[in-house]
């Protein structure tokens, strides 16, 4: 008798019981995600702004020793290429375009440059609505959009 009542007395959990504890793991989960994705977007904006910034000091060295001139092949700065089909940063979530005289945004007189960020098509920094594409220019100056095209400089560059 006594070995009967001790094995029903440990009985285990509930449904119920049960059922609560993945309500709370889903809803932790729920608040967890997005907050992990957003700071991994922003990890991986620093890349971009890294790599344009990078560029510009490489431009402004190409001009001090050539003749007061920049440029827009990718050789000149010590790059394979430029565009889609060349990924910069260790995860290839970004590449760049640079133009020679500068392109838009810019308005900035020849001699000039600017240089522009983007997200690889397809990648997953091309979720980033926030901060889709990040320019400089020879002046100095820096913009940042988001994917629907609104300036958002202050908060791309500085997060």
């Amino acid at each position: 008798m006594e070995l009967q009542a001790t094995v029903r007395g440990s009985r285990g959990f509930s449904l119920i019981e049960l059922m609560v504890v993945v309500v709370i793991a889903t809803i932790l989960i729920s608040v967890a995600v997005p907050s992990y994705l957003q700071q991994v977007h922003q990890s991986r904006r620093v890349q971009a702004k890294t790599a344009i910034l990078d560029l510009a000091g490489r431009e402004e060295r190409y001009f001090s020793t050539n003749a007061s001139t920049y440029t827009n092949v990718a050789s000149n700065l010590g790059y394979a290429g430029f565009g889609a089909a060349y990924p910069i940063g260790d995860g290839n979530y970004y590449y760049v375009n640079v133009c020679s005289p500068a392109c838009a945004p810019s308005t900035v007189a020849a001699p000039s440059y600017s240089i522009t960020a983007l997200p690889v098509a397809g990648g997953s920094q091309s979720h980033d609505t926030q901060c889709a594409s990040f320019t400089v220019d020879s002046t100095g100056a820096q913009w940042a959009y988001t994917s629907g095209g609104v300036l958002n400089t202050q908060y791309c560059f500085a997060n």
